[in-house]
């Protein structure tokens, strides 16, 4: 073969070094877009216990009496020196908690647009239309206003 048809050995890597320029340049917009990003949980809870202690010792001046503020003093001072060493010995708690906190909400989120969408619609809880009772007309019957046959009762308090 000649040297003019050869064609140099591909890079095997060239794919994953292409993503990577390309998510360094979109990191780079987003930062000049939006600023930094949030840092850890851990980060984020000494940021905040800083601002509610700032916020507090700016009201303390509306205190009477140089005790009020003393014992304002001496709270923000307990309280950060209760934080400082849970936040430094477990910062990965507090990202974990993060990470649960928002799988919790999103299961509430979920079964809170469920229940609305049953409501909204007119079917029970038991899957049935609020006008049928979901019963066979033989069995017993009470008055339930309605209600389907579910697991739960409802009781009138009327």
């Amino acid at each position: 073969m000649s040297e003019a048809t050869e064609q140099p050995a591909p890079d095997a890597d060239a794919w994953a070094d292409a993503c990577a320029e390309d998510l360094a340049a979109e990191r780079a917009r987003r930062r000049a877009t939006y600023g930094p990003p949030p840092g850890s949980a851990a980060e984020e809870l000494r940021k905040l216990v800083d601002a509610v202690a700032d916020k507090v010792a700016s009201l303390q001046s509306s205190l009477p009496g140089m005790a009020a503020q003393s014992a304002v003093q001496q709270l923000i001072g307990q309280a950060k020196a209760v934080v400082e060493p849970v936040i430094e010995r477990n910062p990965d708690v507090f990202d974990h908690l993060a990470a649960a906190g928002g799988e919790l909400l999103a299961a509430y989120r979920s079964a809170v647009e469920g229940h609305e969408r049953r409501w909204a619609s007119g079917e029970s809880p038991g899957g049935t239309s609020a006008g049928s009772s979901g019963r066979a007309s033989g069995g017993p019957k009470k008055d339930d206003g309605g209600a389907g046959a579910g697991p739960t009762e409802h009781i009138d308090l009327d």
